[in-house]
């Protein structure tokens, strides 16, 4: 059985002139939380509506839990939260759920069953019986999610699915994503709310024109270190015979900064700075965050 959830190969996309996907490889493994994420006209849309099935790819290849994307068997398999949701606003929302239900194949008894409990879910029970056209943005991308959770598919494919909620809908949403993940499920997460991403992803990949330009475990991805430090006599010639070249030029007052692949590799220079006799006034670490990670990548490919 084919390990990735999704797999792209030599993805490309145009539109006229416009290239919006690059010759993109991407894995997305099974059961794991992924983050896709970039800034706008990065190509992040059109790479998932190709996983939909939506656009056509045109050139590489794409499947969906082993088959090709955009075929019935994928299809079948995928739940999908839009980011821009245009719903049956004459529904009730326990018919709404109900239609969709039917749409996937389920019974009547398992519709009932699943419907309270997407309702219960997504925090919209007391509502069940009012139509969608009363419903708040945010009330109706809970539904939307709920319509999305609703036959337990094996993939389940979210665009900006905390974008129009309040910081508890986002929470709930949070501890949503994590439940799924511990069933087994795979998610597929597009949002431009970082600090989200950065609470429930195992895995990201960073899309900028077209290209991918970062992939990998989150926590590997986050692990290198800024560190400034304050030191005495020797130091620069140390770090040179160590192989450490400052990122930026020497700072005032025998200050120094450099990048550190984790907290062994800081463990590493300081000892060998002790090691070669200097002395060591000052260390301060600063934290990568995805929104640092986002950033850097993003002007470097705009440059």
């Amino acid at each position: 059985m084919d390990q990735a959830a999704i797999r792209a190969t030599g993805l490309r996309k145009s539109f006229g002139d416009t290239h919006a996907v690059r010759g993109i490889d991407l894995d997305v493994p099974r059961g794991e939380v992924f983050g896709f994420l970039g800034p706008n006209g990065a190509g992040k849309s059109t790479v998932v509506k190709i996983i939909l099935g939506l656009v056509q790819a045109g050139a590489g290849e794409v499947t969906v839990l082993g088959h090709p994307a955009g075929s019935l068997a994928a299809r079948r398999q995928i739940g999908f939260l839009p980011e821009t949701f245009r719903f049956h606003q004459w529904m009730h929302a326990s018919e709404f759920l109900d239609f969709h239900g039917r749409l996937a194949g389920l019974d009547r008894d398992t519709r009932g069953k699943r419907v309270i409990e997407m309702l219960e879910l997504v925090g919209l029970s007391h509502r069940r019986r009012d139509r969608l056209a009363t419903f708040s943005k945010g009330m109706h991308q809970r539904i939307g999610l709920a319509q999305a959770l609703l036959a337990e598919p094996p993939l389940v494919v979210l665009d900006e699915p905390t974008s129009a909620l309040d910081p508890i809908g986002r929470r709930d949403v949070r501890d949503i994503i994590r439940d799924l993940r511990a069933t087994g499920t795979t998610v597929f997460l597009n949002s431009h709310l970082l600090s989200e991403v950065e609470q429930v992803c195992d895995q990201v990949a960073i899309i900028n024109r077209g290209e991918i330009v970062a992939a990998g475990d989150l926590r590997e991805l986050l692990a290198a270190r800024e560190v400034e430090l304050r030191l005495g006599e020797g130091a620069e010639a140390a770090l040179r015979a160590a192989g450490l070249e400052p990122v930026s030029a020497q700072l005032a007052d025998g200050r120094y900064i450099l990048t550190a692949a984790g907290d062994e590799d800081i463990a590493r220079i300081t000892a060998h700075l002790a090691g070669a006799g200097v002395a060591i006034y000052e260390v301060q670490v600063r934290s990568n965050s995805l929104e640092d990670l986002f950033v850097d990548l993003a002007d470097a490919t705009d440059q």
